[in-house]
């Protein structure tokens, strides 16, 4: 008996959120020019593969080329007093800013003060890096009056683990919308999957590279014409590197 084929996914459907992850200037104006993305996020690890050396000069651009998008940069200060002079700093960049703080410095010290502070402030936030439920309740009880704020679990590190994400960030969702203004980011995908997978989580946001987000236009394609269109590439490289047996 033949097994049932699956439904086929649309984009158009979807109530999560796509973000594009980044920090490669001509990248994010490509996707820029996508309506499917509603914000962007980067980091410095990103940063600094793309050979960013001026965080300033970098922001004014990416602000630029957004729009009234949002979109996170991230502190890189590791001592609390400088974490939030850098927060104050990146949040005068516009009101559409988002700062990313991490859930803990190098240290493991706990930044829930941080984000409270910033927080009555009037300053929106993303708090970065987290992997446990037990870390998205406490983030999510010192957002409390926000004016904005994501909190982006890093679902796909917890797959890299052998962990299955779905039931944590369903429950993550579920806390996170508890909080006014406060929304779940499903941070790392891995693949395309991970969207639709975030989608039926009930995560608000998904924030993806662009090798990822590029893989959108394969959505719903024929799986026949699909499985053709690689038989075709296999026998074509074969050919082009000259092999003989």
């Amino acid at each position: 008996m033949m097994a049932p084929e699956q439904t086929t996914p649309a984009v158009d459907k979807l109530r999560v959120k796509l973000f594009a992850d980044g920090a490669d200037l001509d990248g994010i104006a490509k996707l820029a020019a996508d309506s499917r993305i509603a914000g962007f996020t980067t980091n410095p690890t990103l940063m600094r593969k793309a050979g960013i050396t001026d965080y300033a000069a970098f922001g004014r651009e990416a602000l630029k080329i957004v729009g009234g998008r949002p979109i996170s940069f991230e502190v890189f200060a590791d001592e609390m007093p400088e974490m939030l002079a850098q927060a104050r700093t990146l949040a005068a960049w516009g009101p559409n800013v988002y700062v990313k703080i991490p859930v803990t410095n190098t240290k493991g010290a706990s930044t829930e003060a941080v984000i409270r502070e910033l927080s009555a402030a009037g300053v929106k936030t993303n708090v970065t890096a987290l992997m446990t439920e037990a870390q998205v309740e406490r983030v999510c009880a010192s957002l409390a009056g926000t004016a904005g704020a994501y909190v982006s679990v890093f679902a796909g590190r917890l797959a890299d683990t052998g962990r299955d994400p779905m039931p944590a960030m369903q429950r993550n969702a579920e806390v996170c919308s508890s909080v006014p203004n406060v929304e779940l980011i499903w941070a790392s995908p891995r693949e395309l999957l991970n969207v639709f997978q975030a989608d039926a989580a009930g995560v608000h946001v998904i924030t993806a590279t662009n090798d990822i987000l590029a893989k959108l236009d394969l959505v719903g394609k024929d799986l026949d014409a699909y499985s053709l269109e690689t038989v075709q590439m296999f026998h074509r490289d074969a050919a082009a590197a000259g092999f003989r047996l």
